[in-house]
Parts: structure tokens; sequence; C-alpha cells
């Protein structure tokens, strides 16, 4: 049984090269950028750039547009983001050296054309240097080690990427840190307790030694980098020193792959290293230095190089490394193979793998790239929205909506959305695979009973913290006040409660079913707000939530609540379910509740529908008089809480008021149970505020969630103003219903409701302390006189 196979390859096939750099991007394609061609007595640089389909196995000459890199070898190349590659540094020959700039090459707009950037740095950089090693762990790029044409050096600089201007610094560790090298690797850990760690290996010392020692690189919460030297069992194999290698990690085992020792001729095993258990483990190997190899799913790919019979002669021979097979001889490595399959097949898509899609052609910029490539004179920054797509002109009767007083209603026919809304092809392969994964995973009406509580969440933190970022480069495009169409299907607080998420979705439609579209061909979705805390699935939720937006970006749409704060969430459940089921510290500014706090901060604050509908959290307040003060609103937005500005106020009114108690309150009055200190920053509006609103804005009706209501919807102001919520028996206590408008093409509103179910769920603050220093807010009752008083 082979555990190597060469791949045939066919199109314009690159000329056999030693030095350079392959870098695997999302639309399964292979890159290749420079190096050497021709023997090591007569060798040419080159500054080519070529791709390789996984699926068509066929090589393509890139045409590149832009401020090109010089041609290279022993530089370093990293992929940074959808179809994004960096490249630094290298040498050009007869002694000489690249120069420190940082270039950028955009792949995203089409298969056959790239973009080059040099990206713009401020302050001093890493300098010249070849044969030194580039990673990428979001937000930090990273240089280490390498030869600045006098020695080798193990200095380290990393650079925020997201962070505006582009600075290098200079990493200054005071823990024992590896030797200089030259020729070294290095890789980002992808799973266990070295998990997002760079880790470095090999390479070839000052006085010309092969190392076979490796480094974990780590970054502290409080901003501090440390080196930690990787613990080998002295009594088990040991790795043999090498350099002019490559590494991979899969899953959390270390692979190291070909290179060279300082004997001439001497063979060289592929060497596994298990983070877990710290032991190495040695398998046969095809004998390659100076190559470049490529992860994707269970296989190697290696290219180029020189193979250990012809040292002088470089291949351009792609051979196939089968991990299944190769690991096969060790019982406990084959075991998490499989766990990292398992892994693929529940977080990383299918089409991961080679079988990929082209791009659309109107992908939007990433934020990375927005922070990378330097802005044209006049462009704006982050707070510029591009304008969603336009309505249609000929668009639904703008005549005032009627509203069917009905609870349980029969499913009614569903409206074909106008021709223009045809749902918006997702910016990429990657997209939309990390995406639909998310969707197929978690978008299971049928099953939801069956996700026990305090689980293990079945997705790696890495890849919530993609879909985040993919999520949040759609929220950026699109304006603080959104613009909807009827039919749509309006839902209020969820809360975490997942399993009523589903209901609903199982009961009264769903946007994706069985891997199709389904009736989001027909209705639009709104959610006010408040997709976490309380409940304990807050992270079901709001992941589902997200997907569904990345994959429907202009058909789903999610508005800010009061809970979408992280000043709120983290005392209330949202905070420790991401401690308990993700292991992480929710405190680390890199966790998975610091980036989902960060995009909240993302979120518009109102949707408009036909024209006439204003939905927003929770109401108008005392400041909020025209919908344009919520459009001048700029972002990101942090909730401030003890207010000193208007607009702070503002803020506050929208996310936090509530109606008054009956259609006979009038005016401002304080919101005691939300403001017990007296603050008077979240108050109470009455029904002649809901009228005037709404004359001088030219709407017709205001829609709300925030409060819990009994019968999941409730009427104020004579119907000009609606209350809907959608988590059942909130917080465990009250026994409401939970309810989801449906607003229809004539502007008729249908609310359909579920009804508590006996599955003895908990929340995550139930002991009665914690509950009397955030109780739940009680229940509104039907707007019949005072308020009465709920046991």
């Amino acid at each position: 049984m082979n555990n190597f196979e060469k791949v045939e390859a066919f199109g314009q096939l690159p000329q056999a090269r030693f030095g350079h750099t392959i870098t695997y991007i999302a639309k399964g394609k292979a890159i290749l950028f420079g190096g050497a061609t021709g023997d090591t007595g007569k060798y040419s640089i080159t500054g080519d750039t070529f791709s390789f389909d996984m699926q068509s196995k066929q090589w393509k000459r890139v045409e590149v547009q832009g401020t090109a890199p010089s041609p290279r070898a022993a530089h370093s190349a990293v992929c940074v983001d959808i179809n994004q590659i960096v490249i630094y540094g290298g040498a050009t020959g007869g002694g000489s050296l690249a120069s420190d700039d940082l270039y950028l090459l955009d792949l995203r707009s089409n298969d056959d054309l790239g973009q080059w950037t040099v990206v713009p740095v401020v302050g001093t950089t890493p300098g010249r240097r070849y044969g030194h090693t580039l990673t990428f762990t979001k937000p930090f790029l990273i240089v280490f080690g390498g030869n600045t044409g006098q020695e080798p050096v193990n200095d380290c600089w990393c650079v925020n990427v997201e962070k505006s201007p582009i600075t290098w610094a200079r990493l200054e560790c005071k823990s024992e840190q590896p030797l200089a090298r030259v020729y070294h690797s290095a890789s980002i850990c992808t799973n266990g307790s070295a998990n997002g760690m760079v880790v470095a290996f090999g390479g070839r010392s000052n006085d010309q030694l092969a190392l076979n020692d490796a480094w974990g690189l780590r970054r502290h919460r409080d901003g501090r980098w440390d080196w930690v030297k990787a613990p080998y069992k002295i009594d088990k194999e040991q790795p043999v020193g090498r350099y002019q290698h490559t590494t991979l990690f899969v899953y959390s085992m270390l692979v190291v792959i070909g290179g060279r020792t300082g004997n001439v001729g001497e063979t060289l095993t592929i060497d596994v290293y298990d983070t877990e258990t710290s032991e190495w483990s040695k398998f046969n190997s095809i004998q390659r230095f100076r190559h470049s190899s490529w992860l994707v799913d269970t296989s190697i790919f290696v290219y180029g190089g020189f193979e250990l019979d012809s040292p002088n002669i470089p291949t351009d021979i792609i051979s196939k490394i089968n991990l299944n097979r190769l690991l096969l001889p060790s019982e406990t490595l084959t075991n998490k193979l499989a766990q990292y399959q398992q892994a693929q097949r529940n977080v990383s898509p299918q089409s991961l793998s080679p079988q990929m899609t082209p791009i659309s052609p109107d992908t939007q910029a990433s934020p990375l790239n927005n922070s990378l490539i330097q802005k044209k004179p006049g462009q704006t920054n982050q707070n510029t929205q591009k304008q969603q797509k336009p309505f249609a002109q000929n668009q639904a009767d703008k005549s005032q909506f009627k509203f069917i007083n009905q609870a349980v209603v029969a499913e009614e026919t569903r409206d074909s959305k106008a021709p223009n809304r045809k749902p918006r092809v997702p910016q990429t392969a990657q997209e939309n695979n990390i995406a639909h994964l998310f969707i197929s995973t978690l978008l299971q009406p049928k099953t939801f009973i069956n996700i026990s509580e305090n689980a293990k969440f079945l997705f790696q933190a890495q890849h919530i913290l993609m879909l985040c970022d993919q999520a949040e480069a759609i929220l950026k495009e699109q304006p603080m006040v959104l613009r909807c169409k009827a039919p749509i299907k309006i839902f209020g607080d969820i809360h975490g409660q997942y399993s009523d998420l589903m209901r609903f979705f199982d009961l009264w439609g769903s946007p994706f079913v069985d891997g199709k579209d389904s009736d989001i061909e027909a209705f639009d979705y709104l959610f006010l707000g408040d997709f976490v805390d309380r409940g304990n699935h807050s992270l079901e939720t709001i992941c589902l939530l997200l997907a569904l937006k990345v994959r429907f970006p202009e058909s789903i749409h999610l508005i800010r609540g009061n809970h979408e704060d992280k000043w709120i969430n983290n005392g209330f459940g949202f905070s420790e379910e991401c401690a308990q089921r993700l292991g992480e510290d929710p405190n680390d500014e890199d966790s998975v509740f610091a980036r989902v706090n960060r995009l909240f901060e993302w979120l518009p604050l109102a949707a408009i529908v036909e024209d006439k509908i204003i939905c927003l959290h929770g109401g108008i307040g005392s400041q909020l008089n025209y919908v344009a003060e919520i459009e001048n609103l700029q972002r990101p937005l942090e909730v401030i809480h003890e207010v000193t500005t208007p607009e702070q106020q503002l803020v506050v009114d929208i996310l936090w008021s509530d109606p008054t108690d009956t259609d006979q309150d009038f005016g401002i009055q304080p919101n005691i149970i939300r403001d017990p200190a007296g603050t008077g920053n979240i108050v109470k509006f009455g029904p002649d505020r809901v009228i005037n609103f709404l004359i001088k804005n030219n709407l017709s009706l205001i829609i709300r969630a925030h409060e819990c209501v009994m019968d999941g919807f409730e009427r104020f102001a004579g119907g000009q103003l609606l209350t809907v919520f959608s988590a059942t028996d909130y917080c465990g206590r009250h026994k409401n219903a939970g309810a989801v408008l449906i607003l229809k093409r004539n502007l008729e509103i249908v609310p359909k409701l579920i009804y508590p179910q006996n599955l003895n769920a908990h929340n995550w603050i139930e002991d009665e302390e914690a509950l009397k220093k955030r109780p739940p807010t009680p229940p509104r009752w039907k707007n019949q006189g005072q308020r009465r008083s709920y046991d």
C-alpha cells in the first residue's frame, strides 16, 4: 500500500523550481509565487504567479496588476483572508535581498487576475531577510528568524493588520528564546492545548548545525508574548535535526516533511509530533528539500524543490501524501486523524476541499482588506456604509396596514418576492461553505430537543470567529436603519432559547430546509435583537442567525437589542456559556465572547418596512424624534450606560425604553423596573409620543420587542405600536406564549404563536440571589387599565 502518489498536472505548467512558496486559498487553488529555476550552478530568480486548481489539476498563469514584488526566492507567504496572500522578504540573487516591503496579492475578483498592492507600513520593519517564516494568527502577522545577509537571527516581529496605521512591532519576550536560525518552519496549531500557537521547528543554526527543537509562541491576555520550548519525552523517539523542510498542522499533530541534515545524502522520515502527548512518531517519507507543501482534507501535497537522488536539479512533480495510510502504523495518531476528519465533517465544509466554486464577481472588500490596502485619496473610513439594493419601483400598496387579530391561523399561501429581490449570491466560496455548514448543522427543527445543556458546542472557536468576520463585513456595508420589503416575518426576543426558534421554523416555515432554500424565496426575516442571555443555548442561536445573515445577506435582517452589549451579556448568561461550552476565558480579547460583542457594535438599530413601519428593539423614549437621528449614529457603537450626552441618551432610548402601562398614561414617565436607581436614563413613553413620532416621520406603525408579553404580542396606542416577544416561559417564570408577526404583502399582520413546553429547561441565571441582582422584567399584561402584579 503506497502512502505517496504522483499527481498528474495539466495546463500552463510552471518551470521546475526551488525556494518558492505555495499558499492554499479558499477557492480550492494552490497559489505558486517566485522561486529559482534552473540547477544550483546556474539558476534564475522568478517573480511569476501560477494557480493550481485542485479539482481539475490544471496549472494556470495568473495575470497580475498593480505593484508586484521583485523576483525572489527563500521568501515567505501566508494566506491572511479569503483569497488574499501576503508575501515578505526573500533573496533576489547575487547576494542581494528583496526589499522589506509587505506585499498583498488579492485574488478575490477573478481566477485569472491578481492585484498586487504594497501595504503601507509606518515605522521600523523587520528588515531585509531570507529563509525566515511568516505566519498569520488573526489579527497578527508574525515574522521569525531568517538570515539578514550577515547572519541568522532569532528576532520576532508582529503587525496587527486590523489596526491602522499598519505598524511592525518587535516582540520583546522575557522568556527563554529559540536560537538564531534560518530555513526553519513555522505553522499554527489548530486544536488542543497548543491551539492558536505559532510552532517553529528546526532550521540551521549560526554554526551550520541542523536543529531539531520546536518552540511555541503565544500571546497572553495582557498583550505579552512569550516563547515556550516544546517538551520531548527522552525515552521516546526524537526528531532528526533538519532545515529547508516544511511543516503543517493536522489537528493537534505537527507533521514535518522533507528537508536535509548536515550529512550529504542522508534520508529523512516524516516526523509527527503530538502536542497532546509530547511524543514523536516516524514514518516513511518522500525525500524532498526546498519544496513547498499544503494540506487539503487528509492529504498533504508537496511541489517542487530537490529530490535526494538529484540534489542539483529541481523537480516539477506534485506528490500527494495520504495521511490515512501514512499514520496507519500508529493507532494513537490514526485515532486523532479520525477525530480531525469528524471535526471536518461537523465544522469544515466539504467544499473547503478541492470542490470549490468560483468567487462572485461582486465580492465586497473584507475588513482585513480595508486595513491592508492603502486608501485612495478621498476614500472614507469604516463608518461609511454602502446602501442596500434599491427597492422595486412598483412597490406594494402603501395603504394602511391591517392587523389580523387571531392567535393561530392556517399557513397562508406564500407570495413571491419581486423579481429584483433575488437572494444575493454569497460573497465567496468559503463564506458560502462556512455559512452552509453552520446552517446544515444547527437548523434542525425536528431534532433540537436532543441538544443537552452544558454540552460542548458543536463548533470550534476559530470557525465561529471566521463566521463573525464574514457577518461583520456584511453588516459594515449596510446602513444603520435598514429598508425592508413585505412580506416579512418579524421575531422578538429569543434570549438563547434555541428550541423556541426551532419550533417557529418547524411550525411556521423555515428559510432553509434539507439543504435547499425554503420560504426565504417568499419572505424576508427580521429579528429585533436580544439573541443571547438568559436561555442556555445562546451559542446555537447567535451562530445560526449569523450564518443565515451570511447566506442571505439581503433577506435576513438582524437589529440590535439591549443584550447585544458586552456590559450586559457579561453578567446574564452569554459570558458564562462561552466559558463553559467553549472552554475559553471570556476576558481574553481574542475569545469568541469578545469577538461576538465587537460584531454587535456594528448591528443596525432599526428597520423600516415598506416606508410605513419602523421596527426597533426598545422604543422611542424621550429623545428620539426623527428616523434621521438614528441614521446619523456612527458605528462601531458602544452603549454608554452612564449617560452624559444627548447621543448616548438616544441610544439608551432605542434599546431600553418601554411604552407606559396603558393608553391613558401620557408623556414621559419613570421606568422604575429598569431604572431602580432613578437616574432617569431609562423611561416609559406614552401613546401621545407614539402618535407624534409617527406623524413627524410619515409612518403608520411601530413594532418593537424588549418586553415579555403574555400572549406573545400586544397592542398599544390604539394599535399604532405592537410589542412582539418570541421566547416562551421567559426565564422559566412567566408561562408566556411566544409569537412571530407575519407581515403580508398587503400589510396585513398575522401573529403566529408557540406555547411553553414541559422540557424542564434551565437558564443560566437561576439562583435567587442572581435573580435579585438582575430579575427578569415582569411581563406586560394586556392593555386594560393599570398593570396587575405578577405572582
